[in-house]
């Protein structure tokens, strides 16, 4: 690297106090020469500012005037950030000094990576993956997506050494997203209409239908709780799940692949919605059910948006190209789980992937 990259590490809060009295400390010990480390706060109430402002004077802290969700205040406080990368870090992490250098390395040595990931370890079970990135990101061919190291939402991998190779991926997670600032003005950052759960998974896709790559950078692990502001129980994280995931198909895909597989993916959303109701979680399949009619009646035919321009003349980028996806399974995770009963990622075929 001929200049040190500027480096922005941002921590977007809301009534987290308690994430960051635990976790902020090890983030503060972040070795990079020319390194931020920045708070967004999403209007919190909880003292969050005035625990930062009293414990930590040298975080400095971005404030919204309220809670954008996380792609709106991101959005929001990104737009005031002066970096060459940006790296969008949960709350909820605990990082290692040496963390932010093989993953910037590896990013300087391509000037088409736009995203990159380290390896995602649960902090409650530092032997294994966690579930929200593990060891980078997969999407089938359908719009499920899926890590290394994690097929199944409950059934998480040990890390035995098995994704040691930094490589390409589809996706990589929000809980450590790093990007290029350049690149995430090039796409107009997040969709704010996610408001949270697969925006990342969004934004990633679209950079690579513009060209760029996503990668997975086995150099660097951090370990995330996770959970820290909507458990897995919550159902408005299931209606998010399955609005989002809709949203995520439309934004990405052609217009005649997007309306085949979205109808498809409504008959499945239709059997989860009665697993739902067998296993008598009648909030989540009304979540579902909520999701269905969200997206149709109201995120169908609206635009891409950008809340109350906070990027100043860029909007989101709908470039669909033939660029090849690396990172997207040919076929059905679904059918590989439920009917083939795969249940580790180095069980699916390698050349069944693009």
């Amino acid at each position: 690297m001929n200049q040190t990259p500027k480096v922005a590490v941002v921590i977007l809060n809301w009534n987290g106090v308690k994430h960051l009295r635990q976790f902020l400390p090890s983030v503060l010990t972040s070795v990079w020469p020319n390194l931020d480390i920045i708070v967004g706060d999403n209007a919190s109430t909880d003292g969050s500012v005035e625990f930062i402002r009293q414990e930590y004077p040298s975080v400095q802290i971005i404030q919204n005037d309220r809670n954008y969700g996380f792609t709106g205040g991101y959005n929001k406080v990104l737009a005031q950030v002066e970096a060459d990368y940006f790296i969008l870090l949960n709350s909820d992490v605990e990082v290692s000094p040496g963390w932010i250098a093989p993953v910037i390395e590896l990013m300087e040595s391509d000037p088409l990576i736009a995203a990159a990931a380290p390896k995602i370890k649960a902090y409650l079970q530092k032997d294994h993956f966690e579930h929200a990135g593990a060891a980078g990101g997969f999407i089938d061919k359908y719009g499920y997506p899926f890590c290394q190291g994690r097929l199944i939402f409950n059934q998480i991998e040990e890390d035995r050494g098995q994704y040691q190779q930094s490589r390409e991926v589809f996706w990589a997670t929000g809980a450590a997203m790093f990007v290029k600032k350049r690149y995430w003005l090039e796409a107009g950052g997040f969709d704010d209409r996610f408001f949270a759960h697969m925006e990342e998974i969004d934004l990633c896709w679209r950079l690579k239908n513009m060209g760029y790559k996503v990668m997975y950078c086995a150099g660097s692990e951090i370990f995330h709780l996770g959970g820290g502001t909507l458990n897995v129980e919550n159902p408005f994280k299931t209606f998010l799940n399955f609005r989002n995931n809709l949203l995520l198909l439309q934004n990405n895909l052609p217009f005649w692949r997007a309306a085949f597989v979205i109808a498809l993916r409504i008959c499945l959303d239709f059997l989860a919605l009665i697993r739902f109701l067998s296993e008598k979680k009648f909030k989540d399949a009304w979540a579902v059910s909520r999701a269905h009619q969200n997206f149709f009646f109201r995120q169908l035919f609206s635009s891409r948006k950008l809340q109350n321009g906070t990027l100043p003349g860029v909007t989101l980028k709908r470039q669909i190209k033939k660029y090849p996806l690396s990172g997207i399974y040919k076929r059905s995770l679904i059918w590989a789980i439920f009917i083939k009963k795969k249940r580790y990622f180095t069980e699916l075929d390698p050349s069944d992937f693009l």
